[in-house]
């Protein structure tokens, strides 16, 4: 039902890159809601106590999984957006460079956290997404996507690490 509700953007944002857009999902209540209960349904609620959303769509997704679970929910933001003390950490994207930060108080000592995001490529944001949580103590739990490219190979820097996603492209 959700797959439909995913357009092809074509060389956005370069050449040669082929991005999934979530945003007519987002636009659609029936897909929103499918689409965030089907990632809930990918790990068991007691198996992780916080959920932490990668900027900018993983908020969307993650934050609406967390408010319906009642989990407390972590953002994941690009560098300089957090008004707090942060960590940061830097990784490489399919078509470039950025780091992500977190507050220092987000996460504690043993946490379970559950990472979601929208889209699973080269695996460099979600690894970055895992590695500020272990920094802060706490433990990856799972990582949830809604869409993952499978011919980037993104699983293969996520080794060790429970991913689940809702469509394989």
């Amino acid at each position: 039902m959700i797959k439909k509700y995913i357009r092809e953007v074509l060389n956005f944002p370069r050449k040669g890159i082929n991005y999934r857009d979530i945003t007519p999902l987002l636009g659609n209540s029936e897909a929103l809601r499918g689409a965030v209960d089907i990632l809930g349904e990918l790990f068991d609620p007691k198996d992780y106590d916080s959920i932490a959303g990668m900027e900018a769509r993983g908020f969307i997704l993650g934050g609406a999984l967390a408010y319906e679970l009642g989990k407390p929910f972590i953002p994941i933001r690009k560098a300089g957006k957090l008004p707090y003390n942060t960590i940061r950490e830097s990784y490489g994207l399919e078509y470039g460079k950025d780091s992500v930060e977190i507050h220092t108080d987000a996460v504690r000592p043993g946490d379970r956290v559950l990472l979601i995001d929208d889209l699973l490529a080269t695996g460099g944001t979600l690894r970055a997404g895992a590695t500020l949580i272990e920094r802060l103590g706490g433990r990856v739990a799972g990582m949830g996507v809604l869409i993952e490219l499978s011919e980037l190979k993104g699983r293969e820097k996520l080794n060790g690490y429970e991913v689940k996603s809702v469509l394989k492209y």
